[in-house]
């Protein structure tokens, strides 16, 4: 992150500046609730624009002042060089995590995210983040296998 220094909610001076895809993936990682996470691909599918790597771009360039740490990787893997801060974050917001038992011998554990996954819709607890009569889904290819 290069903004990463920034307070939580402070957006880069620049703002003002942003490419409006950008301005628009972080406004999306702000409505990630605490505790729930989205992956790149979620983020892009929910904006129907851009892909992945587009948004991973975004948040490697701009996403200091967000909640970086709710925009993750497909695989639940911490994002390198800021895993420490990661998990301080997902357990200070009870985010599902997989081999936590672990940490205390150096592991480092992923997202559970079959659990911690969010899907944009309106309730963030105990139902996928699904609403009711929210229709959006994910792509059969990036749902949880619970979910099939």
């Amino acid at each position: 992150m290069s903004e990463q220094s920034l307070p939580d909610g402070v957006r880069p001076e620049n703002a003002d500046a942003l490419p409006e895809y950008a301005e628009r993936v972080l406004d999306v990682t702000e409505l990630i609730p605490p505790g729930r996470v989205m992956t790149y691909g979620d983020v892009a599918e929910y904006l129907e624009e851009g892909g992945p790597r587009q948004v991973g771009r975004v948040m490697s360039l701009y996403g200091g002042g967000v909640p970086w740490w709710r925009v993750v990787r497909a695989d639940g893997v911490l994002l390198a060089g800021h895993e420490l801060e990661a998990i301080d974050r997902y357990r200070e917001e009870g985010t599902p995590l997989k081999d936590a038992s672990r940490a205390a011998e150096g592991h480092l554990p992923r997202l559970d995210l079959k659990r911690a996954r969010w899907d944009g819709g309106g309730r963030a607890q105990g139902d996928g983040g699904r609403a009711q009569g929210h229709t959006r889904q994910l792509p059969p290819g990036d749902r949880p296998m619970g979910d099939l």
